[in-house]
């Protein structure tokens, strides 16, 4: 197990695992237990929208499976429903563009410019060397003249973390869009650029404000970088990641640790309750993790939502969020989300 230099973190042993392997990782259950109510959707105040599962790049946690062989692209039928949905809901304050590499489908220039022409704040989740992939020359200035908030991924500032995680050169391509986008005003003071850790292995992440510092301090000195805030994301146990646990025989261990380490003070906070995640061929579901495991919204009264039969996703306030084993990954330690840690 690869962890960021310098950093301490508890890693699963055998004797976390025993829990995973029965009836303890209903998810439901424990929030009984806690004496919490079961998990409700609150007004959506965010739309995070999966434009695919295109990407430059394989991750070996990736719990969307994406990679440059898939062939799963939202249309422009599709996406041209996305736009129609932002315009309909006004109290949406947050577009989050996720993929995949969301850059790589044909409808992303079009959604950041109709949803920053609305108002909105969006998000581009970024995994940094797409702005390098053929044809992509034009993103950075495109981010900068949108106004987006990039959220990058960058597992470690060391190269040995990054590349056992990403593959052989990323570390450097991912040095060299940074600088590129701190040129470019991104994470310099005027333009939002988070950084992401995620585990290199089954672990949980450390403290996030701890980690935020080391980020800091290495690579700033080092390499001369800045970014405004890092996000630290739980590996969930779905997809590739779930596979490559199986693989090593430690799915029930990372369960183990997961379940045992479920913190109630993140509850409150689970990005599930004010989100809603739109798949690239226009499901609803509550999030995008309840997405790849197939859990759409509204499949509890036998008819999933898309975004053809939706208008007002205020509507949603109230309907029960679809849980399973899978959200330990959220609730677990400091917590996880899109945004980071919870607690």
């Amino acid at each position: 197990m690869l962890l960021p230099p310098g950093i301490d973190v508890e890693a699963p042993t055998a004797s976390s695992a025993p829990g995973a392997g029965s009836g303890a990782a209903d998810f439901a259950a424990v929030l009984a237990r806690h004496r919490l109510a079961p998990l409700r959707r609150l007004a959506p105040a965010t739309l995070q929208v999966n434009l695919g599962r295109l990407c430059n790049q394989a991750c070996h946690h990736c719990h969307v499976d994406a990679g440059p062989g898939r062939k799963e692209n939202m249309t422009r039928a599709t996406a041209a429903r996305v736009i129609e949905l932002i315009a309909a809901n006004p109290a949406l304050r947050t577009i989050d563009l996720t993929g995949g590499a969301p850059e790589l489908n044909p409808n992303f220039r079009s959604i950041v410019e109709s949803a920053r022409a609305a108002g909105r704040d969006v998000i581009v989740r970024c995994n940094l060397t797409v702005i390098f992939a053929p044809g992509m020359e034009w993103l950075p200035e495109f981010y900068r003249a949108a106004g987006v908030h990039l959220i990058c991924s960058l597992p470690c500032y060391s190269a040995e973390n990054v590349e056992t995680q990403r593959g052989p050169g990323v570390f450097d391509k991912s040095v060299a869009a940074l600088r590129i986008l701190n040129r470019l005003g991104f994470g310099a003071g005027r333009l939002a650029l988070d950084l992401v850790y995620n585990p290199v292995g089954p672990t949980l992440p450390p403290a996030q404000a701890e980690l935020e510092r080391r980020y800091r301090q290495e690579l700033g000195a080092g390499y001369g970088l800045s970014f405004d805030r890092l996000l630290t994301i739980a590996n969930m146990p779905i997809r590739r990641f779930a596979r490559e646990l199986e693989r090593l025989g430690r799915h029930a261990e990372y369960m183990g640790l997961l379940v045992n380490h479920f913190n109630p003070l993140t509850v409150g906070a689970l990005m599930c309750r004010t989100l809603v995640s739109v798949g690239w061929d226009g499901g609803l579901y509550d999030c995008d993790f309840n997405q790849m495991l197939a859990l759409p919204l509204g499949a509890a009264a036998g008819r999933p939502l898309t975004i053809f039969d939706c208008e007002d996703l205020a509507a949603l306030a109230g309907a029960t969020i679809a849980t399973g084993p899978h959200c330990f990954g959220c609730a677990a330690g400091g917590g996880s989300s899109c945004g980071g840690a919870l607690a």
